[in-house]
């Protein structure tokens, strides 16, 4: 299929599938006059490469990852990449919930009808708070 059936298939513009490519994280064949011809699996690739970029991961960690996930055989450097990347993404989630509590606190405040913050409707006056 030509590069603009796998972006309508796939849901991905065509600037980010040459993206892909050129991180390596996609191939395609060239036909005698240039255009790219991609294999029906490269539809399930780029939604995993989606995937993956989606959970914070960088094209250089999801390059490392690819060759794994077409032979299904992962050495002890991609476990301990993948290990990693979730600790990571761990860490992402605990400041994120931190940032909440914080932000709830905030609300709580703003909404307390016997707190003065509570009862400033002017723009001036709340940003002047």
């Amino acid at each position: 299929m030509r590069i603009g059936e796998l972006a309508e298939r796939s849901g991905v513009s065509v600037r980010s599938l040459r993206y892909y490519e050129e991180q390596e994280l996609l191939q395609s064949e060239r036909s005698s006059s240039g255009q790219r011809h991609y294999a029906e699996h490269a539809v399930e690739r780029v939604g995993l490469i989606q995937l993956l970029f989606a959970a914070g991961l960088s094209s250089k960690t999801i390059q490392a990852l690819i060759p794994c996930t077409i032979t299904g055989v992962s050495t002890d450097e991609t476990k301990a990449l993948l290990l990693a990347e979730r600790d990571r993404i761990d860490r992402q989630m605990a400041d994120l919930a931190a940032a909440r509590a914080r932000l709830d606190e905030i609300v709580d405040i703003a909404f307390d009808p016997t707190l003065p913050c509570a009862h400033q409707d002017s723009p001036e006056k709340v940003s002047a708070a």
